[in-house]
């Protein structure tokens, strides 16, 4: 009689073994803890993610929106004089006086972040980087130096490594006066202090909100617009960018954070919060971390525009008042 041969199976003899079925659900990882037994904070948990419900319009095309769609773009934002300011293409109408001109580029539409590119010109750029790198320490109308300064850093929980200048508002008359241009009807007592700020190799401004923190808006109440200067260009793989975490630059899959790099001269302008004050949490971002090669610094020179007049704080003796004859002969010399 001959032997049944045994049937090849597919199933290995590791899987035909029997083993008992656990019913144990698998182990929760438990939150890491600081020293006082407290869940460690981390971006997710102080910035947790939007409702998959909100409105986050990119942008659809590489075309300039006309006039008039961004003008229904801005419908709840600070107003911009863009009548008088840009032709239809988005080409300033007005020459920079090195003969450049501004273009308007639309990086978001809703929120809305907004690009301008020749906002300062070379020598204006070198002009706010000398005010801060060369200034004289005992000069009594001097810059405030301060490090990582913030509106409220418990608040923001947000790490923030550079060097800020706080700037008297005569000594920058270009920046006021540019930024009169590019708004409608600014009044200048609506301006927080102007600021220089430098971002050495290995510095970062991690994930964070501009808006003013609630206990603090009897000041001129919140922040309606946030104008940023690039003073000098980086590579793309030296970092620097400044980049918005929920918005994408393309409706298209594979799409990117929205994300502005540093080029000498250009302007990024964007919205905490609407016309009337309301805080929009989109517009979280973050100045990305120099790289450890980069060639050079990151310096920026950037200022906050308020829903109402602001009082300055710093630099002592600062006042709007002291810079309208410098702001009137800077706005006769740009024309």
């Amino acid at each position: 009689m001959k032997k049944k041969m045994k049937k090849p199976s597919f199933l290995t003899d590791e899987l035909m073994e029997k083993k008992p079925i656990s019913n144990k659900e698998p182990k929760k990882q438990e939150p890491e803890l600081d020293r006082f037994g407290l869940p460690v904070l981390t971006s997710e948990n102080i910035f947790p993610p939007l409702p998959t419900e909100t409105k986050l319009v990119p942008v659809q095309s590489n075309q300039t929106p006309s006039r008039e769609d961004l003008k229904s773009i801005l419908q709840d934002y600070l107003p911009l004089d863009l009548e008088n300011v840009f032709d239809e293409e988005g080409n300033g109408i007005i020459p920079n006086v090195d003969g450049s001109r501004w273009k308007l580029n639309l990086l978001h539409e809703d929120p809305p972040v907004l690009e301008i590119k020749n906002f300062f010109t070379e020598e204006e750029c070198q002009t706010c980087m000398d005010l801060a790198l060369k200034r004289t320490e005992n000069e009594e109308t001097g810059l405030m130096e301060v490090q990582s300064a913030t509106f409220n850093a418990a608040l923001a929980q947000s790490k923030r490594t550079s060097t800020t200048w706080f700037c008297h508002y005569s000594q920058v008359p270009t920046l006021l006066a540019k930024a009169q241009r590019l708004c409608l009807n600014l009044p200048l007592e609506h301006l927080e202090e102007p600021q220089v700020v430098r971002y050495r190799n290995g510095e970062e401004f991690s994930w964070h909100y501009d808006e003013v923190p609630a206990a603090q808006l009897d000041n001129g109440g919140q922040r309606v617009a946030t104008l940023l200067v690039y003073l000098n260009t980086l590579k793309e793989d030296e970092g620097g960018g400044t980049m918005f975490r929920d918005l994408k630059d393309s409706p298209s899959p594979g799409n990117n954070m929205v994300t502005m790099r540093p080029q000498t001269g250009s302007a990024l302008l964007f919205f905490p919060a609407t016309a009337d004050g309301r805080p929009d949490d989109r517009t979280l971002h973050k100045g990305e971390v120099i790289a450890m090669d980069a060639s050079s610094p990151k310096m920026i020179a950037q200022m906050w525009i308020h829903q109402s007049p602001y009082a300055p704080v710093v630099p002592p003796g600062n006042t709007h008042t002291a810079a309208r004859p410098l702001l009137d002969t800077e706005k006769e010399h740009l024309r």
